[in-house]
């Protein structure tokens, strides 16, 4: 090419780390996806050659410099190569949640003022279409998956191939141009706009650089030693932050390969097919996948459970031990090599982690037990905790000091500091530019020096340098006594339990702690199977009285450790009820990202949680549901309200 896209400190913007790729890992796999059945590979070669003829596609469409380019589908290479290819022609990619509603689609695609949009398959396609008199400024959308779109209106539809096509055709046309944008491409282009999850309000576009991309993949990736051999599973939402620091960002910098799963519905197949080295999922796909051994054991005879068992309770004695290069007794390492040949082996086989080298978990706290049921079995799970707004990283878990009770130390080029409010505030070259379009909340979240406000409350251990993180901010507070009030914690101890989905807990400034219960449909109804009770719906095995009873324990239970907490204590529930329905982000009570939005919770079932503090044993209400192809309706249900055991101070009481 004529023009230089790499300067001497280094390639300045994702299209010049392509490039750099193409050349330097030529014939290396860059992408793969599972398409009926049968796994398709694009070296990194190939991958520049399908980038730049949709960049020239989009050309030929008539893409401007700063056009917003909308994009929506499962994880598939083609959306990741639409993301490239779009700032390759000084557009921004913003990549969209694909379970979004269309009222969700539509904001997103206003706020930003999208023009042309990428949609993966007909149900992206309807959900633009059905909002698109809404939106003053688009103009068309590219599908990839053309299944079920022959029939439709193609005067503002177009074919993702036939994009690239004429691309191709007309690449004499429009290489000079195309060379020219991405020669103006530097540190301080836009790189991708992602919105956040709007846990407390309407979702904010969150304007990253490249120079917040580059510098964060580069750090992160020294940081734990990451290879261009390397493999991940490129499963979680495309929207996610998350998934576009590892799945593009790291990707492009390292030069590792980017495997997309056939559906969500063999993801774990193709999980097990893959056995990547490099491998995220938040807590609730541990805790899924910790529920679903626990069931398989319920259901294995008494001799493979006492096994299991046995070699367990080994492998949390001294596997995290070993897997850190601690001191480990010969024979304790001899019996833990066995439980590998016939327990920790097979088991993580089964769960797809076999080769996994580098592990994280981030999104909120994940419960110790989880953490280290994974860690004693020789899989390197961390903690890492970061923001959209940071590029992800702000703290992560070095080798060797891994603990479950805090998410690490500030990592490579990150500054760290509390306020005496107690919020974590950080500084790096991640930092977000600005919320599109709203500059008052950028200047709440960001100060002139660089200083990020979290939104959560924690501390730096001093003798360590890890940041424990409490609670969100905003929900830290203090029960009518005085004393503190961490719903989160307690969420999160409640949320161990197989059993128990999610947990929303109430109680900032009133006399006591009480709690909202989802049931774990899964782990429940395996119960239920094995215990020949029928049920036929959620709501009517959610009140049954042996569900009751066993939920009931669970929350006595985590009363009891909570109790020796001197600084928590007062966090414990005194009455709690079990939803007679799921918290669903189609119903607005979770967001994209599956985080809990109290707000909206509190004011659409305000009759339950009246119930909870007035002494009602029971509260009858009607509560509005989204189904799966929009329609609304409502269930209308009776629910029991239960008292649960809460215990003193053990601490407290030893101290008089």
């Amino acid at each position: 090419m004529a023009y230089t896209l790499v300067s001497a400190d280094g390639p300045q913007s994702v299209p010049a780390l392509l490039h750099r790729n193409a050349k330097q890992f030529a014939n290396a796999p860059a992408y793969r996806e599972k398409e009926y059945g049968i796994w398709q590979s694009w070296t990194w070669a190939q991958t520049r050659e399908e980038v730049e003829a949709l960049a020239l596609g989009f050309l030929e469409l008539g893409v401007n410099e700063g056009d917003f380019i909308a994009i929506s589908g499962r994880n598939r290479p083609y959306l990741y190569w639409a993301m490239m290819a779009a700032e390759m022609v000084g557009a921004v990619p913003v990549p969209l949640y694909q379970d979004a509603n269309a009222e969700e689609m539509a904001y997103v695609l206003d706020h930003c003022g999208a023009r042309f949009v990428v949609a993966g398959d007909q149900e992206q396609v309807d959900k633009v279409l059905e909002v698109q008199d809404q939106l003053s400024q688009f103009e068309r959308i590219i599908y990839l998956d053309p299944r079920g779109l022959r029939k439709y209106d193609h005067s503002a539809l177009d074919q993702y191939r036939a994009v690239q096509e004429l691309g191709r055709e007309n690449r004499d046309v429009h290489i000079k141009e195309l060379e020219t944008r991405q020669a103006k491409l530097n540190y301080d282009s836009i790189g991708v706009m992602l919105y956040t999850s709007g846990t407390t309000g309407k979702p904010k576009g969150v304007v990253l650089s490249n120079r917040n991309i580059i510098e964060t993949a580069k750090s992160s990736s020294a940081f734990d030693n990451l290879r261009h051999t390397d493999n991940i599973l490129a499963y979680l939402p495309m929207a996610w932050v998350g998934d576009f620091i590892f799945s593009v960002g790291q990707a492009l910098w390292v030069g590792f390969c980017t495997n997309c799963p056939e559906s969500a519905d063999t993801m774990h197949v193709d999980l097990r097919e893959i056995g990547p080295t490099y491998y995220f999922a938040p807590p609730r796909v541990f805790e899924t996948q910790l529920t679903n051994v626990m069931i398989r054991m319920e259901d294995a005879s008494r001799f493979k459970k006492w096994l299991f068992d046995k070699f367990m309770a080994h492998a949390r004695k001294v596997g995290p031990d070993i897997l850190d290069g601690r001191p480990v007794s010969s024979m304790d390492r001899a019996k833990y090599a066995l439980g590998e040949l016939m327990i920790y082996g097979p088991l993580k086989n089964t769960l797809g982690l076999s080769r996994v080298r580098v592990g994280y978990t981030a999104g909120e706290a994940i419960g110790p037990e989880i953490f280290d049921f994974y860690r004693s079995l020789g899989i390197n799970l961390k903690q890492l905790y970061g923001q959209t707004e940071a590029t992800v990283f702000i703290t992560a878990q070095p080798d060797g000091e891994v603990r479950s009770d805090t998410v690490g130390v500030a990592c490579p080029g990150v500054e760290l500091k509390i306020a005496d409010s107690g919020e974590v505030f950080y500084r790096s070259p991640g930092v977000f530019v600005e919320y599109y379009k709203n500059p008052e909340s950028t200047a709440d979240t960001k100060d002139a020096e660089g200083w990020v406000a979290t939104g959560d409350a924690g501390f730096v251990e001093q003798d360590t340098g890890h940041l424990r993180i409490i609670d969100r901010a905003k929900d830290v507070g203090h029960m009518a006594d005085g004393s503190l009030f961490a719903p989160k914690y307690v969420e999160n101890k409640l949320k161990f339990f197989p059993n128990i989905l999610e947990v929303v807990v109430f109680g900032n400034g009133l006399d006591a702690c009480t709690a909202f219960i989802n049931i774990d449909l899964t782990a429940v109804g395996n119960w239920a199977e094995r215990n020949n009770i029928g049920y036929a719906s959620y709501q009517e095995l959610a009140r049954h009285p042996q569900v009751m009873d066993t939920i009931q324990g669970h929350v006595e239970a985590v009363n009891a450790s909570i109790a020796e907490d001197e600084m928590l204590s007062g966090c414990q529930v005194h009455r709690f009820v079990v939803l007679h329905k799921e918290l669903d982000a189609d119903d607005g009570e979770l967001t994209r990202t599956r985080k809990v939005r109290r707000k909206i919770i509190g004011e659409k079932f305000a009759d339950i949680i009246s119930a909870l503090y007035d002494g009602s044993t029971s509260v009858s209400t009607v509560t509005e549901v989204t189904y799966e192809d929009g329609r609304k309706g409502s269930i209308a249900a009776t629910l029991e309200v239960r008292d649960a055991k809460v215990f003193a101070d053990t601490r407290k009481m030893a101290a008089e």
